[in-house]
């Protein structure tokens, strides 16, 4: 009989700390992802994967239907964007906090992450515990980026726009300036539509568009200037690493 209270007892401290554990919700279109990402986070004392989602529907029925403390959420997914994905959960549920976990490179993603409502930012190559602090940091209402990326910030704050972005650069929409970046890393057409999942005719018409606000009157003048532009912002990079290391 004593047993039987002891079995009960030990049910019911563990249904205790099942409810204090906070609710992660996985959108990644990579089921080996989403796997080691749940194995991960389902160890911690403090944390469970509450659901998986590997699209843009799937995701917002889930956040809809699941409620989760926390989305963590990838930027290229399966058939759709995840930037599109992020700012309809900021949307549609603007208390639940988004935490992007990226392959795409920081300096070129996390700012357009950050402006259209997440709360972190965190490459897929970081280490498995940055990943668990950026999860924590955003449920304690924090902001997760970068040592780097944090001093690359508030470098740009404290010094001003510089020369390049005080020009009608300042102007573009973050996916336009999603399209000039991989412009500036000699992405063709195809190869920008396919990324972004976007018509080919779509990213023509970006290209237009940032031709005109950049008040440049060819292709060629376009990619000349953003290479240059992601030129200088990889100089940028190197210059604030420098600086962090010093």
């Amino acid at each position: 009989m004593r047993f039987q209270e002891g079995k009960k007892r030990s049910l019911v401290i563990s249904t205790h700390t099942e409810n204090t554990k906070k609710r992660v919700l996985l959108v990644d279109d990579h089921p080996l992802m989403r796997l080691g990402m749940s194995q991960l986070i389902d160890r911690q004392p403090d944390l469970m994967v509450c659901g998986q989602a590997e699209d843009a529907n799937e995701a917002l029925k889930s956040v809809a239907k699941l409620n989760p403390d926390v989305v963590v959420l990838d930027l290229t997914l399966k058939d759709s964007d995840g930037l599109e994905v992020l700012k309809n959960i900021n949307a549609q549920h603007p208390t639940v906090p988004v935490l992007v976990l990226s392959i795409h490179a920081e300096s070129l993603y996390a700012e357009l992450a950050l402006r259209a409502g997440a709360e972190g930012y965190v490459m897929k190559s970081e280490p498995l515990a940055n990943v668990l602090s950026a999860i924590r940091r955003v449920l304690t209402g924090g902001i997760y980026v970068s040592e780097w990326m944090t001093s690359r910030m508030l470098h740009q704050h404290a010094r001003g726009p510089t020369t390049v972005e005080a020009l009608p650069i300042e102007r573009l929409t973050d996916r336009e300036r999603q399209v000039l970046r991989l412009l500036g890393h000699w992405y063709t057409t195809r190869e920008i539509a396919k990324v972004l999942h976007l018509s080919i005719k779509t990213v023509e018409n970006y290209r237009e568009k940032l031709k005109a606000k950049l008040n440049l009157d060819s292709a060629s003048a376009l990619v000349q200037f953003a290479v240059e532009w992601t030129q200088n912002s990889k100089r940028n990079q190197s210059d604030n690493a420098g600086s962090s290391h010093a």
